[in-house]
């Protein structure tokens, strides 16, 4: 149904009530002037009819001759303009002003004469069949005689009386008219007056829909309306007041959502995404606003997720359990699912806290793995020291020359524990200074510390005639541990002569790039395969296992350079191609001077 405005539905309202008001009043005018006309036109004919009545009672002998009679009826009614009539008991004519008498028919049957036969003044309108006109007659009694009765009748035409009141009407047409136009003006102006403060509360409220509620309505003069604006008003305050705190409320939560390191998921009873933020976003590699309101199977292919998420649809309470994507390398996950409930405490879906532990995974494997290798690596040189304890025990005054070759072995082996015993500690104290920032840093040149490392591994590099060659600018300076780096180096240059031929060469550099410092220890070895390159820096961890225990090593070599770069705050990298070689690279944080 169409709606119309308040203006339109007052105006018509009023305009109405206006010319009702109008046309009665008018209708009621005119008639009661019409019947005052009627009133005033008997009036006047009876005082004509008296008139003539009087003349005949001064006269009385006149009516006693007929002729005489209508001679005075007609001279009266030219004088007055008035038809006059005198008429007998029987209905008789005797007298007309208009007519002869012997002319007129019997007016016994005339309704205002029955009325006056009876005593009474009678008045008709009709028309007359003699002048052929409507006429307004009166008739009224007089008494003759004891007995005898006449009738004096006087008439004027209805004409007159109509033209007359024609044009009392058209007056009253016109003046009808003019009210009713300034009636419509008069209306619409109060109509407007009336429904402009409804009109301001329309546009003060639409203002409010679309969230201008600083902007308040002005109060109009009409209490009802008044106290309608006001109520709006202080609604509007109340609502921005609590929008504000919702706004806060919002911002704060997406703040935390958006800080969070745990993805949040939110899914509904349909198993369709509600939402997610952003740590969920780069979990799963999805955009929210692009997978919203998608079937979860549609865009997460992980089995594990959607079995978790179908379990925690399905059950009730706090559900918790492992996940793992495998899509980027393994990557762990703890997941916990609660329901999420609308204001009604009616569950309309699951909000799902992804947790990563893969750091916890990959810390609890180089845990077993180290434990596993401590105790191999201990194993072997106390199983070695054992059993040639044993067998000195037994057969060592038996054969001097044995017992001190068991004795030279045993001694190996002893030394080969202090080596790892002592790496071991080493390796332990660079990880306590790097977590307590223990480690004091000073300016040294980094040329230096590459020729004092080259210095410890002379001896070493000599017996299998390879040349150690240091680059490195002279004015090249950085903050360092000294001693700590000089060991660090010195590991790199002791793998490298290990793995590396007689007769070759290593290079030791220093280079100094734009932001950051770099030792390079390249050799001719070997070199790493590349499935090796990612844990080679882990403690225990042989390429060639045999080999190394061969050549001496303890494992953690790599382990301390990989320590001792971090405490610098820098990190360590390989790039290794079999049967080429390998270039081990420190990187240092450049200071700022």
């Amino acid at each position: 149904m169409a709606r119309r405005r308040l203006l339109w539905q007052l105006y018509p309202s009023y305009l109405l009530i206006t010319l009702i008001s109008v046309l009665a009043v008018s209708w009621y005018a005119v008639h009661e002037l019409h019947k005052f006309h009627l009133d005033q036109t008997r009036l006047d004919l009876t005082a004509r009819a008296r008139l003539l009545e009087q003349y005949f009672i001064d006269k009385a002998d006149i009516l006693n001759d007929e002729p005489q009679v209508d001679l005075v009826c007609k001279e009266m009614g030219k004088a007055s303009a008035t038809r006059f009539t005198v008429i007998l008991t029987d209905g008789r004519v005797i007298g007309d002003s208009e007519k002869p008498s012997d002319e007129m028919d019997n007016h016994s049957d005339r309704p205002e004469i029955r009325q006056a036969m009876l005593g009474k003044i009678g008045s008709e309108i009709r028309r007359s069949d003699t002048l052929q006109m409507d006429m307004m007659y009166l008739a009224i009694p007089h008494q003759v005689a004891e007995k005898e009765l006449i009738v004096i009748r006087a008439a004027i035409p209805v004409v007159a009386l109509a033209q007359a009141l024609n044009i009392i009407y058209s007056k009253f047409a016109l003046g009808g008219i003019i009210i009713a136009l300034l009636a419509a003006v008069v209306c619409f102006f109060i109509s407007r007056w009336i429904s402009r403060p409804v009109e301001e509360l329309k546009q003060g409220v639409i203002a409010f829909s679309k969230g201008e509620l600083k902007n308040k309505i002005p109060i109009p003069d009409s209490e009802e309306i008044g106290a309608l604006a006001e109520a709006i008003n202080l609604m509007a305050e109340e609502l921005d007041q609590r929008i504000k705190a919702l706004a806060e409320q919002r911002n704060e939560q997406e703040a935390i959502f958006a800080s969070m390191v745990e993805g949040v998921l939110a899914v509904d009873l349909n198993e369709n995404i509600l939402w997610m933020n952003r740590a969920a976003e780069k979990i799963l590699e999805l955009k929210s606003e692009e997978v919203k309101g998608r079937f979860v199977q549609e865009v997460i292919r992980n089995p594990d997720l959607q079995a978790f998420i179908r379990r925690s649809l399905s059950e009730e309470g706090v559900i918790e359990g492992d996940i793992a994507l495998r899509e980027n390398g393994d990557r762990f996950f703890q997941a916990c699912s609660d329901k999420l409930r609308n204001a009604a405490g009616k569950s309309i879906g699951i909000v799902i806290v992804l947790n990563e532990v893969t750091r916890l995974y990959k810390l609890e494997r180089v845990r077993r793995d180290f434990v596993a290798n401590v105790s191999h690596e201990l194993r072997t040189p106390i199983t070695s020291i054992r059993g040639f304890a044993e067998t000195l025990l037994e057969k060592g005054k038996q054969s001097p020359e044995e017992a001190d070759k068991f004795i030279t072995i045993i001694f190996k082996q002893v030394k080969r524990l202090n080596a790892i015993i002592e790496d071991l500690l080493a390796l332990s104290r660079l990880e306590k200074q790097t977590d307590d920032h223990e480690v004091k840093l000073v300016e040294a040149k980094v040329k230096s510390v590459l020729l004092t490392a080259r210095q410890l591994c002379e001896l070493l590099a000599t017996e299998k005639n390879i040349e150690l060659k240091v680059d490195c600018p002279d004015g090249l300076q950085g903050r360092l541990s000294v001693d700590l780096l000089e060991r660090a180096v010195a590991n790199l240059i002791d793998n490298a002569i290990k793995y590396s031929e007689n007769d070759s060469q290593i290079l030791i550099e220093g280079v100094n790039e734009e932001k950051e410092i770099h030792i390079n220890v390249k050799d001719q070895g070997c070199g790493i395969a590349k499935e090796h390159q990612s844990r080679i820096f882990e403690r225990f961890y042989r390429v060639d296992k045999a080999r190394s225990r061969k050549q001496g090593g303890t494992g953690l070599g790599l382990a301390i350079v990989k320590h001792t770069a971090q405490l610098h705050g820098g990190s360590v990298r390989v790039e290794s191609t079999p049967g080429k070689g390998s270039i081990f690279t420190i990187i240092l944080p450049k200071p700022e001077f």
